[in-house]
């Protein structure tokens, strides 16, 4: 395993690959030139080392571009980190539509091979990855009665499992909203919930309201649009007797109607996949998350869809995303997409650039643009061809941009409601949380792969040890098939299934 490295030939830092001690000396090719540079000081695994003098206000480069200015006069051989360091960004910005070459050239010819996976067709001509039943409440008051209804349910189902072998589990999906909510934040919660009602990855739905509820169910139908009422069924708890006992039955039947479906040879073109990264390190930029761009760009290449979200992580590399806009409408679509985030944020009084996470700096990354230029390593480098709301739902081949949070769950609930059939989440710190969609957890360091093995999935830290982008990408792109088609992921098989709305208005 090397002990450095440095990511673009025009970087004036390198990033510690272990520990790199006080005294230490290395060789480093800076301006085309191999120079030995001596750590000033001990440089933690992750952070940054600078490879040349940088002058008070100078750019501190890395990924080829600017990732703050510094504090002070830093010497070649110092650590570069918070103390030294500051972000670079401002306010609200104007942009200019400078497409790069990739948006005419694209990713080249869509790949020979044909790849499938063994998913499920629905009627309505989409595809799932699980066959499971589904309960979302419209509100948070039968959030218990839910989570009663799924354990009864799931005890009933291992019963007759030989039955109902192609049913996968019955999982209740609480939240507490649906009620005391005004304007766009009620209109965003219905449209999530209609979203996930609608999601293929469910082979029936039960939908539980309480039948007071601003969001109850006569309300709720419009957002769901037309559905198939042998998979969509609706009980009102308050018009029950026994709520439990009848939403039992009920589910009863959604299973025998799940069970009519069986997996079978789907293409890969049919697969959408969102794109997250959170308890980021300095690793993520240089493994993970490029690994995750690679495997977008091959997906993308046999005709499939890639989602990439958490609006607030593209602040300082937005541009690169908005320069690979497919068109010019594309384009101004993403400049709202920053800028409507960024008045989110004045509009409640908070500072735009509050990030990095402390998580994030310990584990080496000093900027928001530090963060971003790394986060923003996951699109890789397909143009982009769709830019899509908060609620809305994917309908464009190829790489989109989604509107939402950074925050874990929320983003990757967005993901799932958008349309995703697996999330991709990249992580240097670890989480055991999932989302409503199976949730694939890549480590960006093999150490964090080996002590938390129960949360992590796949391994992306051995690319800094002795395997290949190469090697990793197909590798990757074989596990998330093995997921399609049934594999449980890590936070499946401990039975963890969470779902968080973005909550951004007045609560009556």
């Amino acid at each position: 395993m090397q002990d450095f490295i440095k990511i673009h030939d025009n970087d004036k830092v390198v990033v510690a690959l272990k520990t790199i001690p006080a005294g230490e000396t290395l060789t480093v090719e800076v301006q085309g030139e191999t120079r030995q540079i001596t750590a000033l000081e001990e440089i933690p695994a992750g952070h940054k080392m600078a490879i040349c003098d940088i002058p008070a206000e100078g750019e501190v480069i890395k990924y080829g571009c600017r990732i703050g200015n510094a504090k002070e006069d830093i010497r070649a051989g110092a650590w570069i980190h918070t103390h030294n360091i500051k972000t670079a960004l401002g306010d609200l910005l104007e942009y200019t539509y400078e497409p790069v070459a990739a948006v005419e050239q694209d990713t080249g010819p869509a790949s020979q091979e044909e790849v499938t996976f063994m998913g499920f067709n629905r009627p309505d001509g989409k595809v799932g990855v699980r066959n499971e039943i589904w309960i979302i409440p419209t509100v948070g008051c039968v959030n218990n009665v839910a989570t009663a209804i799924a354990a009864k349910a799931n005890a009933w189902r291992m019963a007759n499992e030989d039955k109902y072998a192609s049913v996968g589990e019955v999982i209740a999906f609480p939240h507490p909203y649906g009620c005391s909510q005004m304007g766009d934040d009620q209109e965003h919660t219905r449209q999530i919930l209609a979203d996930l009602i609608n999601h293929p990855n469910a082979g029936g739905v039960l939908v539980l309201g309480l039948g007071c509820e601003n969001s109850n169910i006569d309300v709720l139908q419009p957002y769901i649009g037309d559905y198939d009422a042998d998979r969509v069924k609706f009980v009102v708890s308050q018009d029950c007797e026994d709520e439990i006992a009848e939403s039992l039955e009920v589910i009863k039947g959604l299973v025998d109607y799940a069970s009519k479906f069986e997996r079978e040879p789907i293409s890969v073109s049919k697969l959408v996949i969102g794109m997250k990264c959170g308890g980021s390190d300095g690793l993520s930029g240089i493994t993970a998350n490029p690994l995750v761009g690679r495997f977008s760009d091959k997906l993308i290449s046999m005709g499939g869809t890639t989602i990439l979200t958490e609006v607030p992580e593209m602040f300082g590399a937005e541009t690169l995303l908005m320069n690979r806009c497919a068109d010019r409408e594309l384009f101004d679509k993403t400049v709202n997409l920053i800028n409507d985030f960024k008045n989110y944020f004045k509009s409640h009084n908070q500072t735009i650039y509050e990030n990095p996470s402390p998580g994030n700096k310990k584990g080496g990354i000093s900027t928001l643009e530090d963060k971003s230029l790394g986060c923003t390593q996951k699109s890789g480098s397909a143009p982009v061809r769709g830019v899509l709301q908060y609620g809305d739902r994917v309908e464009t081949a190829g790489l989109n941009l989604l509107s939402a949070p950074g925050n874990d769950l929320v983003a990757a609930t967005a993901l799932a409601a958008a349309g995703a059939h697996i999330v991709l989440f990249t992580t240097g710190r670890g989480t055991p949380f999932a989302s409503p969609v199976p949730t694939v957890k890549i480590s960006t360091n093999s150490g964090l792969a080996g002590r938390k093995a129960n949360w992590i999935d796949f391994n992306a830290g051995v690319l800094v040890e002795d395997k290949t982008m190469e090697e990793e990408t197909k590798a990757l792109f074989d596990y998330v098939v093995e997921v399609a088609s049934g594999r449980q992921v890590r936070s499946e098989a401990a039975g963890f299934h969470d779902m968080a709305i973005f909550k951004q208005g007045v609560t009556l």
